[in-house]
């Protein structure tokens, strides 16, 4: 199956070839902006790039989240307490693309992008460097402005699919998708209990059946062996609250190397056969 939506001028889809090519799956890691500042969320990602990390998302706070756990609730709270703003976060992109090459991904709901201007902010984005972005409360299909302005500017437009997504969405999600899928990987808020069942390898293969796009799984995933055993069945697994809670937990002093750690114990567990 031929994927329409691959340029091999993205980051986003060089990781995942280069990836594929060396048999690995891909570690997506999460981390709020502004938490505690930008400066340091700048660190943050350096610190999750030294570990291993493949593709990187940064959240946007924002005041009224869908499917945040408290854990990156808390985060988006300090986020806008330390004054961080969508126009702060593309300068820090900005300053981190003269540092890095990772794939970097805005996770951000559609108001601060509705706001910003569509158009103005996907061209803003690529300019800074940005990849691509998740939407969570953007259901594809459902804002042809914002996926014509993400196209226009060759950005990566990712959506979610979850375990209740009909076989009609799928087909949906697969034609509007860009970068790789989303799939949440339980019905509930990020942060909460991850089961790892047969059900989740089943809903990845049909998802497989009708998208071209790698298939990367989040929601829940907290430990080696969890992201060992998801990623059988997937082309990537996403870690965010248990990186949050960490940025929220450990000392500054020891934050960085902690977080270069955790990374590089999740990056391991993908390389065991």
């Amino acid at each position: 199956m031929v994927n329409p939506f691959f340029d091999d001028e993205n980051r986003i889809d060089e990781a995942f070839l280069r990836l594929k090519n060396n048999r690995e799956k891909a570690l997506i890691t999460y981390v709020m902006a502004g938490d505690p500042d930008l400066d340091m969320t700048e660190r943050i990602i350096l610190a999750l790039e030294e570990g291993g990390a493949d593709l990187i998302e940064i959240g946007v706070p924002f005041t009224d989240p869908l499917a945040d756990g408290p854990v990156i609730q808390k985060a988006a709270s300090r986020g806008l307490a330390s004054k961080t703003t969508l126009s702060g976060i593309l300068k820090m992109v900005e300053r981190l693309r003269r540092k890095s090459a990772v794939p970097l991904i805005l996770m951000s709901y559609y108001n601060p992008i509705l706001q910003y201007g569509e158009e103005t902010f996907a061209a803003d984005a690529v300019r800074c460097g940005v990849d691509g972005v998740i939407i969570p409360d953007l259901p594809a299909g459902e804002s042809p402005g914002w996926e014509a302005s993400a196209k226009k500017n060759h950005l990566k437009s990712i959506f979610l699919l979850a375990p209740t997504s009909s076989k009609e969405r799928i087909k949906k999600v697969a034609r509007v998708s860009s970068g790789f899928i989303y799939y949440v990987a339980l019905t509930g808020i990020t942060g909460a209990k991850l089961t790892i069942s047969k059900e989740i390898g089943r809903k990845i293969r049909e998802i497989k059946q009708h998208a071209a796009l790698p298939v990367a799984v989040g929601f829940g995933i907290s430990t080696p062996d969890q992201a060992h055993e998801i990623s059988k069945g997937a082309d990537g697994i996403i870690v965010g609250s248990a990186i949050v809670k960490r940025i929220e937990e450990t000392p500054s002093a020891g934050l960085l190397p902690s977080l270069t750690a955790f990374i590089k114990s999740l990056k391991q567990s993908l390389l065991r056969k």
